[in-house]
């Protein structure tokens, strides 16, 4: 080979050397991962139409809460959303069929709270809360306690009276057996002394049948959440006798139970579900949607009008605080009679 040849050989074995640094090495995903662990998987974007359950007949407080915050998310992200009722013992019905139905779902959701929590167990409900996902808690509200406006008890003291000198002739109308209204009447019962059993307590499945009953006198009393009552107290057609709050409520004219000398203080709390079966994935862009629609106007102007205390608590921190009041709502039942 001539001196020429060589001089050539050696150019090009240093071009090629030259050629192959400036080609980019493999992207790093490419490279096996370090104990073959899984790549972490990129966050699930909600889906863009949502479905809401309120397990309960239009009217009450879950249907005015999911329609509420079918609102709000629409108006946070755009999202459609869907509200549907589905009636009965106290949201079980819509619990078993939001199970049985909707498993693996990300677009499902169903509204639920306390009142849920009782009716499972005062019904010995075969599906529980464990089937599904919790999402967040979102709001709780006092109780309140109303008689029609031709009532002859003219305050709680009145029915208190009556109440302890009879107790089967005073008819407490609700919400769902074990629910949160009947918890509420038990805990004044036993704080009165008078026997679980003699509670005559009539639940009915949703709020607007409770205040039909109310209205036409066939219960001598109603229990539900401050809100629920608020128009036919204003329009006279109620009389507001006393609240559960451990205080007096800001621009509610009524007393407190405790005034009547009952150590009775108690409230409500409502909560957002999604279906089990989800990924953690799933659930956290539901998170998400339920904290951007937390943040709007449309959802803090509909708590002011409702006289709802903001409770917002998501994921774990809720599925803590889900598994705490079942062991408490347990023990109330229990001590008012209502579950053996």
């Amino acid at each position: 080979m001539s001196r020429i040849s060589r001089l050539l050989l050696a150019l090009l074995l240093i071009s090629a050397l030259a050629l192959s640094a400036c080609v980019a090495p493999p992207p790093p995903s490419a490279a096996p991962a370090a104990g073959n662990a899984a790549p972490a998987a990129a966050p699930a974007a909600a889906p863009q139409n949502l479905d809401i359950m309120a397990p309960a007949s239009p009217g009450g407080g879950w249907d005015s809460t999911a329609r509420a915050l079918a609102t709000a998310i629409t108006a946070a992200s755009g999202q459609n959303v869907t509200v549907y009722n589905v009636p009965g013992a106290g949201g079980t019905i819509g619990l078993a069929q939001f199970v049985s139905d909707q498993t693996g779902n990300a677009s499902q959701l169903m509204i639920g709270g306390m009142v849920m929590v009782g009716a499972i167990l005062t019904n010995q409900s075969p599906v529980g809360l464990d089937k599904v996902t919790p999402i967040a808690s979102l709001t709780t509200e006092w109780e309140a306690i109303v008689v029609p406006a031709d009532s002859p008890f003219q305050t709680f003291d009145d029915l208190l009276a009556a109440f302890v000198a009879d107790p089967t002739s005073i008819s407490w109308g609700g919400g769902s057996a074990g629910g949160t209204d009947h918890m509420l009447v038990g805990l004044i019962a036993k704080a009165a002394g008078v026997p679980a059993s003699s509670i005559n307590y009539i639940a009915f499945s949703g709020g607007g049948e409770a205040t039909a009953a109310i209205l036409s006198g066939a219960v001598s009393a109603g229990v539900s959440g401050v809100s629920e009552f608020a128009d036919q107290v204003e329009a006279g057609s109620m009389r507001l006798v006393a609240v559960s709050s451990d205080a007096r409520i800001e621009g509610v004219d009524a007393p407190t139970i405790t005034e009547s000398g009952l150590d009775v203080v108690f409230a409500n709390w409502r909560a957002i579900y999604a279906a089990g079966g989800i990924t953690p994935q799933e659930r956290d862009a539901i998170v998400a949607v339920i904290h951007a629609a937390h943040d709007t106007d449309a959802w803090q102007q509909v708590l002011a009008a409702n006289g709802w205390t903001d409770f917002l608590q998501t994921g774990d921190q809720f599925a803590s605080f889900l598994a705490s009041e079942q062991t408490r709502i347990e023990a109330v039942l229990r001590d008012v009679g209502l579950v053996q």
